[in-house]
């Protein structure tokens, strides 16, 4: 059943190895870096959780009949995708759509492997059981997944199996009667530090001779062997919330995730040495598909909140009357509507597999994704332009207020015709958190690279376009076309 937010922060104090900036951290509930981001998270499940909400964000477990959260649902018509969004969305709006991956990204890609089993079954039966039974426990409990499914930048000019020292990309060591051993790192552990498990695996398509990469396991975070490498952490050197209203409250935070002779039981292998496995399971079970779907879910969310900041900084600066003004913000919500509108058609145009599921429409979603990593620099780029220099021109941190002559000078010179200093300086605080500071930077690179390198996301929207129907639009224009007699 959904758990609360204390029972989820409760589970996180279990041992876990995470490393910032030259120590172990020894509790990440109440370690600065990563303090304020459990909050959000705990905050996320107790919205779940909450009986109010029961109908809008949980459905009953097919095996207890116990609420559980809907991103574990295996939709099987267009409906249970627009209920699935629904959910999707209100967990989205309570972070601003800031947190990438949040408890129900990797949610969607187990319950598109559960959905289709029968792949994971070409290596053996029991991997297909394994996966089952991972989704239902998941499921159950409330756990929160995430994922490394990227090797480390090493040598990207060789595969794994020919990289200069043996494992350093993660893979299996050894066999043994109780499981494998893993061993290796990988990236990016986004959210990792403050989850409950790790799906490790490839996406990547990997060439013979890299079987040893080619697998897919459940790892749980505190497992001996794992250890997690934060990188710079925007919370703990924020000054306040006042200054930093986002990177206080939503870094979840990326890692290099290393696993050095991590036993795996068997029970959670769910692709082993199988190259061909590792890559249908995410894109012959639907599984990418969905993952991404709750990706844009989420995007549209960020598109809107960077929509209303625009607008509500022109309104408190007063240009929001000028048309040229109009016309930017015309701009950035087109962007954000199409966004919106193609994940609403992605449950238009889905499609039921042979296992029943229903799976999002992939021209629109591979559309969608394709157009993100161009989209939101451009619309950064809109928001910039509309604050101008009222960006640059801001108290160097919320302590200014608090000495009378400093803040009477803020009270007189920073202000607008509608907002005292103190509400002028907190929007366009906002504001710069999400256009211009270290959190901002993470975010501009996390939104353009995303879904991948671009020329990858291209090749998924030209094999999921329909040249056929496009192509008789061609036939139909050169029918009875000829050279005069």
């Amino acid at each position: 059943m959904t758990r609360s937010g204390a029972a989820y922060a409760a589970g996180l104090r279990d041992g876990r190895m995470v490393f910032i900036d030259g120590e172990l951290v020894a509790d990440v509930t109440t370690h600065p870096a990563f303090a304020s981001s459990v909050r959000t998270v705990a905050g996320l499940y107790d919205l779940a959780n909450d009986p109010a909400n029961r109908e809008l964000m949980t459905f009953p477990s097919p095996t207890t009949g116990e609420p559980v959260n809907l991103a574990f649902a295996i939709p099987r018509s267009r409906d249970d995708l627009a209920r699935r969004r629904r959910a999707i969305r209100a967990w989205a709006e309570a972070t601003l759509g800031l947190m990438g991956r949040s408890p129900d990204h990797v949610a969607s890609y187990l319950a598109a492997f559960a959905g289709a089993a029968d792949v994971f079954a070409r290596g053996g039966e029991q991997f297909a059981r394994n996966v089952v039974a991972f989704h239902e426990y998941a499921r159950d409990d409330d756990q929160y997944v995430t994922y490394t499914i990227v090797p480390p930048q090493i040598d990207r000019s060789n595969p794994g199996h020919r990289q200069p020292e043996p494992n350093l990309y993660a893979g299996v060591k050894e066999e043994t009667d109780g499981g494998i051993v893993v061993k290796g790192a990988q990236m990016l552990g986004t959210g990792t530090a403050i989850s409950d498990w790790i799906l490790l695996s490839c996406i990547h398509p990997l060439p013979e001779g890299d079987e040893a990469q080619a697998i897919s396991v459940a790892v749980p975070v505190g497992a001996p062997g794992v250890r997690i490498h934060s990188r710079r952490s925007y919370a703990r050197a924020a000054t306040s919330v006042f200054d930093y209203p986002l990177s206080t409250r939503f870094d979840e935070t990326d890692s290099l995730v290393v696993f050095d002779d991590v036993l795996v039981p068997w029970e959670h292998v769910f692709v082993y040495r199988d190259r061909a496995i590792t890559h249908a399971q995410f894109f012959e079970t639907g599984a990418h598909a969905l993952g991404n779907n709750q990706a844009q879910i989420r995007f549209a969310v960020k598109l809107r909140f960077l929509a209303g900041v625009a607008h509500r900084v022109t309104e408190m600066l007063g240009m929001a009357a000028n048309p040229a003004v109009q016309a930017t913000l015309g701009e950035i919500a087109a962007h954000a509507a199409m966004v919106e509108g193609l994940v609403e058609a992605q449950e238009a145009c889905c499609e039921i597999d042979a296992n029943g599921m229903a799976v999002p429409g992939r021209s629109p979603l591979y559309a969608n994704m394709l157009l993100q990593s161009s989209l939101y620099p451009a619309v950064l780029g809109l928001v910039r332009e509309l604050c101008g220099g009222s960006l640059i021109q801001l108290p160097s941190s919320s302590k200014d207020f608090a000495d009378p002559e400093i803040a009477a000078d803020l009270a007189r010179y920073v202000r607008t015709a509608t907002s005292p200093s103190e509400a002028r300086v907190g929007l366009l605080k906002l504001a710069w958190d999400i256009v211009g500071s270290e959190f901002a930077g993470r975010h501009h690179q996390y939104e353009m690279f995303y879904a991948g390198a671009p020329h990858v996301v291209k090749g998924h929207m030209y094999r999921a376009y329909d040249f056929a129907a496009a192509g008789a639009l061609v036939d139909a224009a050169l029918d009875g076309v000829g050279l005069p007699p």
